[in-house]
């Protein structure tokens, strides 16, 4: 008699993708009905939302601790790519505050993070009808030297290799959800109510 079929345990980086789905499509929903890449003034209103972002969680990037757990990890940090963005479009550079993140919750907000950098291949895309590029207005979206899914999988395979406890596991999630809302919350700041 043969034993059943079991499925693959699921690593972090699936769990993450599962559990943040809802929130996640609410998201591009919700910046796609704000249509930023109709005009330049709406797409910096989007890049604002990006460096805030950035800003806000740059000290996980810089992180003793988290670098040890994500190789590179200082490398890829977004930050000064979104600040000659902003530059270039002509629109301040807003002064923006550390978040107070956890330490638990760390590993969440850079999945968040650093999973934007697929998407950004598409976004790319959508802004050169408006006359910009990775050197012009675009710099944020550009893709790793290695390029963006050797990029993706490298911090995923890290991502899963850190040995945790099933309560510090919750708090990662816990993380990944609060880095959504909080991007929720930027987009409605910054880029007016949902049309």
């Amino acid at each position: 008699m043969n034993a059943p079929l079991l499925d693959p345990p699921q690593t972090r980086a699936e769990r993450l993708k599962r559990e943040t789905h809802a929130l996640h499509e609410q998201l591009d929903t919700g910046i796609a009905a704000r249509e930023p890449f109709t005009d330049r003034d709406r797409y910096a209103a989007f890049v604002e939302v990006q460096y805030r972002f950035y800003a806000g969680i740059e000290p996980l990037y810089r992180h003793p601790g988290m670098a040890d757990l994500i190789p590179g990890l200082p490398s890829r940090s977004r930050l000064d790519a979104a600040r000659e963005d902003l530059a270039h479009l002509g629109r301040p550079v807003p002064d923006v505050a550390p978040l107070p993140i956890p330490d638990g919750e760390a590993l969440g907000w850079l999945y968040v993070s650093e999973g934007s950098t697929l998407g950004a291949a598409f976004l790319l895309k959508a802004v050169e009808a408006i006359g910009l590029d990775e050197q012009h207005g675009a710099r944020h979206l550009a893709a790793a030297p290695e390029g963006r899914g050797r990029h993706w999988r490298d911090f995923k395979d890290a991502l899963n290799a850190v040995m945790l406890t099933p309560e510090e596991d919750e708090a990662v999630v816990a993380g990944a959800l609060a880095a959504f809302g909080h991007v929720r919350g930027l987009v409605a700041e910054v880029m007016g109510p949902d049309a």
